[in-house]
């Protein structure tokens, strides 16, 4: 007999560390609840680690859903019938794996090397389960791929003034007197912006601005707002720092002490007034004026830049004007002042065991991430000349919903000739057009590497459960695929630990255990050198205003898109996607609060709150066109169309639109997700996606409105 005391005793919560591997640069410190070697329970924000200051956002909070969510995938998967139709056998890991290698060398056999291609990318920021894909295409002359969607645009914009990825310690927004948050919207996307910035106010009382495209969540908390139209913030940063220098705001001491041309500068801002800027962003020159005041005369203003404006065929452009607004105040000179945009440049990991680096074949040819769909149609231009793509193995990505131009990659996924991979964690979108599927690991089920590209912390995340059915991690799945194409490299006889250790140790860092027992260790330069007061990271020491974009340092680095015609100083550079009598509106898919790309769709609590797929419209121009709220309407342009459900908003300018993305694409009526919208154009000068630079036609589709 059970007597009542032992009855209500409660099961001991082991809490345990980690941090968070998804793509995005809060890369947040956790604690969570481990209840026994299957079972997690609760996931908070450490307030161990100071930039997560024990603030999570409420997806990863909840993030015992997705561990335990009754439709993981457990088990290899053969597909049985067509295409796309989830029509699924199960088979062992022997047998998946074989076909696999057998597939993999047959079309190497027959169309060589390149006609394989490993296809992975950011589902974890971990640098062991992302890497594994690079190190086997090096080591095999595979086709490698060249990453794209998310950062290159941002970085070389960025790099491009500083002379590197660092900045500012991102702590000190606490100890700024206004802070800017230009291009992003961290309340949906990077909350930790927000708990420093939210203590700068209480403490000192300080400004939020918040510079964006819509009156998001952000733009909701900020004092001073300015809304203006997509891909024109190179115009008001220019009517900015026109106001700066005529009125008597410009640090110009600073300027001849620390940047490159400022005389130049000022010159060439002649042209471009508040009048001028106004009518390109749509933003009123009063606004332009009282922006530029409070910057000018606020030392302590702090610039977080965000990713979001960047996503255009201008994006390094804007991001470049933007980050010269401190340069001209001299912002950098103060603590709580000066930039920041990401910290990739301080962390000096050395990856070549990875990433398989020592592999490396110059001759192989890099296929871009963004022109899948062009890749899989075969188009040569994309193909680089060579063999088509017969062969893929996709890890940490849904390229079904998230690449650019979907008709294509839609097209291209459902070619017969193709045979494809896919290991994941949930039967995806892309999982369903596979011929194999893989069940994979969640970041608690296996051990990682990782860093904030958002902060400054480095940490390893270790095994604290066990995994569910037969799922295994993606570093055990490349080595034992290696092992079965008979390719060698020291790293595929590792155990992820034992990787992680030779890397740290490579890189300068110690050990494992010594990191471990650290749990989150601390890479922020000092105070001088995250303010460059003894130089910026060019060799002439200098923050540059004139910039010479094929020369601009960054580490990925192919020259595409029309670069050559890129403004050497800061300016609106008019290669957007012009609205024009047949796509009277412009387009911007911005990131939607409780999903992360498509990780989360499968969430209830996620697919709750964001309901169905909205696109925010002005109510002027839902008037003119005989829109209700909640009317289905068709958003279209030459590259497709898919359904969505309007809702106004007077927090939009008019003739813009706003789909807060990414939905499952099933989610739509008729199956088309919003990046059959979106082009894979080249973005220049390293390439990137334009997801937020879109001409587009709507219309009413006929329907019912919802609801």
């Amino acid at each position: 007999m059970v007597s009542g005391s032992s009855m209500n005793q409660r099961t001991a919560v082991d809490i345990r560390h980690s941090t968070c591997p998804h793509d995005c640069p809060s890369a947040c410190a956790l604690d969570i609840e481990v209840i026994d070697r299957s079972t997690i329970g609760r996931v908070r924000g450490s307030n161990r680690q100071s930039y997560t200051a024990g603030v999570v956002c409420a997806k990863v909070a909840r993030y015992a859903e997705r561990v335990h969510h009754p439709d993981r995938l457990l088990h290899p998967l053969r597909r049985t019938g067509p295409k796309g139709s989830g029509s699924f056998a199960r088979i062992s890991w022997e047998e998946a794996l074989d076909e696999i290698a057998a597939r993999f060398n047959a079309a190497e056999a027959e169309f060589g090397a390149e006609s394989v291609w490993p296809y992975h990318y950011a589902g974890t920021m971990g640098l062991v389960m992302r890497g594994g894909a690079d190190r086997l295409a090096n080591a095999k002359n595979y086709s490698r791929f060249y990453s794209t969607i998310c950062s290159n645009v941002a970085w070389t914009g960025y790099a491009a003034g500083v002379g590197k990825v660092a900045g500012v310690d991102p702590r000190e927004m606490a100890k700024s007197d206004l802070i800017v948050i230009w291009g992003t919207n961290p309340v949906s996307t990077q909350v930790n912006v927000m708990t420093h910035a939210a203590r700068a106010r209480k403490e000192r009382g300080a400004k939020i601005a918040a510079v964006d495209i819509y009156d998001n969540d952000t733009m909701k908390q900020a004092d001073i707002r300015i809304i203006l139209r997509p891909g024109t913030d190179g115009a008001f940063a220019c009517g900015v720092m026109h106001v700066l220098f005529r009125d008597g705001l410009a640090d110009r001491a600073y300027l001849a002490r620390y940047t490159d041309c400022p005389d130049d500068l000022e010159a060439h801002l002649q042209s471009r007034t508040p009048e001028w800027a106004s009518a390109i962003c749509g933003v009123p020159v009063t606004e332009i004026e009282a922006f530029a005041h409070a910057v000018g005369q606020t030392p302590r203003s702090f610039f977080r830049l965000g990713y979001g404006f960047t996503r255009s065929r201008n994006g390094a452009v804007q991001m470049h004007a933007a980050l010269c607004i401190p340069a001209v105040t001299g912002a950098w000179q103060h603590e709580g002042g000066g930039a920041f945009f990401n910290n990739g440049a301080i962390f000096g990991f050395d990856k070549t065991l990875i990433e398989g680096r020592d592999a490396f074949s110059p001759t192989s040819r890099q296929l871009d991430q963004s022109k899948l769909g062009r890749i899989l149609t075969g188009d040569v231009e994309a193909l680089c000349g060579g063999p088509p793509v017969k062969a893929m193995l996709i890890q940490n990505t849904n390229p079904m919903s998230v690449a650019p131009e979907q008709s294509l990659v839609h097209q291209g996924f459902a070619r017969e000739d193709l045979f494809v991979a896919v290991h994941e964690q949930f039967l995806t979108e892309t999982a369903r057009m596979a011929d194999i599927v893989l069940p994979a690991t969640m970041f608690l089920e296996h051990d990682d590497l990782y860093y904030g590209g958002g902060h400054q912390h480095i940490s390893v995340g270790a095994e604290l459960i066990d995994p569910p059915g037969e799922c295994r991690n993606n570093h055990e799945v490349i080595r034992t695929l290696a092992r079965r194409l008979g390719v060698q490299h020291a790293a595929f006889d590792m155990t992820p630990r034992e990787l992680i250790d030779v890397t740290l140790k490579q890189s300068g860092q110690g050990g494992i255990e010594a990191l471990e027992a650290e749990l989150w260790r601390d890479l922020q330069p000092d105070f001088r050198a995250s303010h460059f007061l003894d130089g910026f990271a060019h060799p002439d020491g200098k923050f540059h205003f004139r910039v010479d974009w094929d020369c601009v340092d960054v580490p990925r680095k192919i020259l595409s898109g029309p670069w050559q015609q890129m403004p050497e100083l800061p300016d609106h550079w008019a290669v957007i996607e012009q609205a024009d009598a047949r796509h009277p509106f412009r387009l911007a898919t911005s990131p939607a609060r409780s999903f992360l790309n498509t990780t989360f769709n499968e969430t209830p609590s996620s697919r709750a709150r964001e309901g169905v797929p909205m696109v925010l419209i002005h109510p002027l121009d839902a008037e003119q066109l005989g829109l209700a709220a909640n009317e289905v309407v068709v958003v279209g342009n030459d590259r497709g169309e898919t359904v969505l459900t309007a809702k106004l908003s007077e927090g939009v300018q008019r003739g813009v639109l706003i789909a807060e993305s990414l939905f499952p694409n099933v989610a739509h009526r008729g199956g088309r997700g919003i990046n059959v919208l979106t082009s894979a154009d080249s973005i220049a000068p390293h390439g990137g996606a334009a997801f937020h630079d879109n001409k587009v036609w709507l219309r009413k589709s006929g329907v019912a409105p919802a609801g």
